[in-house]
């Protein structure tokens, strides 16, 4: 197989959120809100077990009255908004404002970290001539994120899902990456940590290279086999 393009995942893949526990401390700080540190472990865990952290740990248990808007929830921004602060208000924190400080807060560059490879990875795949997009089931633009890490000058190409009423595994929004690259489907190795939507990407033509969703600690490498595929 001859690698014109690579497309990447954002969540899990090319960057990690922060944990919950980090994303609460933040959400405080930034009110001015004080709350007893049993209470923000506690708060911090229960929110993570509702998977209130868009790019965390799925819910634990999704309340029937949201189960709808969870299969919809990256076909626009306000699904998306709505359905992770509803999730969040599942936890009782001391102050109504917090829930949209907390949604607000999850989009900001300085709660991701890059995988430890990720700009040697894309730099290589650059420098090679291999054309780079990213594919994302999200509710917002992830673009300032990237700048913000310095990865987006590598990347010529987005598919979000909120910008095109599509999510992943649906093949369209892979085919729409495609086509933004200019490479035809078969010459391209889609990579994401998300085996089912990420892997989507097949049933239009694409190889498909998974990933390990893992604390940035605890992958440093996952990336690089791709440079091996594009050779």
């Amino acid at each position: 197989m001859a690698v014109k393009g690579v497309l990447f995942d954002f969540s899990g893949t090319l960057l990690r959120i922060e944990s919950a526990e980090s994303w609460l401390r933040a959400a405080l700080a930034e009110t001015g809100t004080d709350m007893e540190e049993a209470d923000v472990l506690r708060s911090a865990a229960e929110l993570e077990r509702a998977g209130a952290l868009p790019g965390g740990s799925s819910p634990v248990r999704i309340p029937p009255e949201l189960a709808g808007l969870w299969e919809i929830r990256d076909r626009t921004g306000d699904h998306h908004r709505e359905l992770y602060t509803s999730l969040a208000r599942q936890v009782p924190l001391p102050r109504a404002e917090l829930y949209d400080v907390l949604y607000d807060r999850h989009k900001s560059p300085s709660a991701w970290s890059p995988y430890p490879d990720a700009a040697e990875v894309l730099d290589a795949l650059w420098r090679r001539g291999v054309r780079i997009g990213v594919v994302s089931n999200i509710g917002w633009d992830l673009r300032p994120v990237l700048r913000a890490h310095g990865l987006d000058r590598f990347v010529g190409a987005y598919a979000l899902s909120f910008e095109h009423g599509v999510q992943k595994p649906d093949p369209r929004l892979f085919g729409i990456a495609c086509q933004e690259l200019g490479t035809a489907p078969q010459d391209v190795v889609m990579v994401g940590d998300d085996r089912r939507a990420d892997g989507g990407a097949t049933a239009l033509g694409c190889a498909f290279l998974p990933v390990d969703h893992l604390p940035v600690h605890e992958r440093p490498d996952g990336l690089r086999p791709v440079l091996a595929l594009a050779g």
